[in-house]
């Protein structure tokens, strides 16, 4: 009956991760929280929200008050950056296709525990706290750790102790499609389960994320106004973007940069890919880098970007060099991004940027994707260089690093040619079928017909072969 009773209970909650997004009027902006134990008893059937009910701050704090006061000492925090519903639902084999299932070690673990909780719809700001809210009830510090430093750790169950594995996730398919992000994700987890099943140590693990992937607003007949409204309504203005980065000597401002996206990735051999998304740590008012190791004069340019300590990485730095040089064929000074450097951990990572990325003194640099890996911009400068274990990927990418004369760039020379390879093949298509169309016109200009026509009454005619 037990075995029965906890079935059900599994099926119920892996049904409400799935299927909870098509439930009826919701706003998107929460992210699930899963929770289960190798403890029995922690939490009822009754005790799961209602389908497209969104928990709260305080029934959150309910929920894991209980699995902590009443289950084991230590806890896992499995933290993903970014996680949604739609995840489960695009990627967990929602509709019987459990090929496609990116998530088969967390279906498992649900499925074995003896406790389980699946929270679909968890308000962000409150998973968000999830960390401290845990540091607070275990009183200790949390322990970041990866699945091999874990094997060498030796716990005492009796102790308490917040172990946090950080996920990453992406929405882009720059490095990885997020499916594949995902299925890493859940190897991770399979790997650090089994390691606490080969030690016989009892746990409660929860897993979450800090915001949402994907914020989806959806009507609600319930509650949205059906009286009638403008068609022609003006759309709300977006948002302004971000001003570029500037650094400034004694003179005044010398360098520019901006980017509508900066993310990197580094690949550890045995271990899941690092990635680093450092757009909302350059720019806009929750920037947090610093520019103070930058130097700039008329020939040369150097600008640092110190991010101090990033996903475990000390003292993490990117670096963009720049020379001036004068071209005595063009009569003009041009300036190429010579290298692009990345600090970390007394480590360095160098890329050569000089051959695609130039353009003259007075201008900036713009292009809409510079990579270090597909039609890349940026190669590192051996195949030993540490840069070969590293992705590298800037949209909308500018920089000037000469002759800035205020906060806004000058006239950026562009890395797109004017002749794209979809424009040859367009002129060479249209210049074959005008070589065709002109050797079938000249072939119909060279027919002839007979000017005389044979009389059965008359004499032959004779038709000489040299005509």
């Amino acid at each position: 009956m037990a075995d029965v009773k906890m079935q059900s209970r599994v099926g119920l909650a892996l049904c409400s991760v799935l299927f909870a997004f098509l439930s009826l009027g919701q706003c998107s902006d929460q992210v699930p929280v899963v929770i289960w134990s190798s403890e029995s008893s922690l939490w009822q059937v009754q005790d799961a929200p209602a389908l497209g009910h969104v928990v709260s701050g305080s029934q959150l704090v309910t929920y894991l008050s209980s699995a902590i006061s009443n289950g084991p000492r230590i806890v896992l925090l499995f933290l993903q950056d970014k996680l949604s519903l739609d995840d489960f639902t695009m990627y967990g084999g929602a509709f019987g296709n459990k090929q496609d299932n990116a998530f088969p070690n967390l279906e498992a673990a649900l499925e074995m525990a003896p406790s389980s909780l699946v929270l679909p719809s968890v308000d962000w700001h409150a998973s968000s706290a999830v960390p401290a809210l845990l540091q607070e009830k275990l009183e200790t510090s949390p322990v970041y750790l990866e699945p091999s430093t874990l094997r060498q750790l030796r716990l005492n169950h009796s102790i308490s102790s917040l172990l946090v594995l950080r996920l990453p996730y992406t929405t882009s398919t720059q490095f990885m499609s997020p499916k594949e992000m995902l299925s890493g994700n859940d190897e991770v987890i399979g790997e650090v389960l089994s390691i606490l099943k080969s030690q016989a140590i009892p746990y409660t693990a929860v897993f979450t994320a800090l915001r949402p992937s994907r914020v989806i607003r959806e009507v609600s007949l319930a509650v949205e106004n059906l009286g009638r409204s403008l068609l022609q309504a003006p759309p709300k203005p977006a948002a302004a973007p971000h001003p570029p980065v500037m650094y400034n000597n004694s003179v005044g401002p010398c360098i520019l940069l901006w980017a509508e996206n900066l993310t990197m990735s580094h690949v550890r051999s045995g271990g899941a890919p690092v990635l680093f998304e450092l757009t909302s740590r350059t720019f806009g008012p929750g920037a947090s880098v610093s520019l103070t190791d930058s130097v700039c004069n008329r020939t040369h340019s150097r600008l640092v970007l110190n991010y101090g300590d990033v996903e475990g990485y000390k003292d993490f730095k990117v670096i963009f060099v720049m020379n001036s040089r004068r071209y005595p064929v063009s009569a003009q000074h041009w300036f190429t991004l010579d290298n692009v450097e990345i600090e970390y951990n007394g480590l360095k990572a160098r890329f050569n940027g000089s051959r695609q990325i130039y353009a003259p003194q007075n201008y900036s640099f713009h292009c809409q994707s510079v990579t270090s890996f597909r039609n890349p911009l940026l190669v590192p400068f051996s195949s030993s260089d540490n840069a070969t274990n590293w992705r590298v990927s800037f949209t909308e990418f500018q920089i000037q690093g000469f002759n800035v004369t205020g906060p806004s760039f000058s006239y950026a020379s562009d890395c797109a040619g004017f002749f794209t390879p979809g424009i040859w093949m367009g002129l060479l298509s249209t210049l074959l079928m005008v070589l065709i169309l002109t050797y079938g016109l000249h072939m119909l200009m060279q027919l002839k017909t007979m000017d005389r026509f044979d009389d059965p009454k008359g004499a032959s005619i004779s038709v000489p072969q040299t005509e």
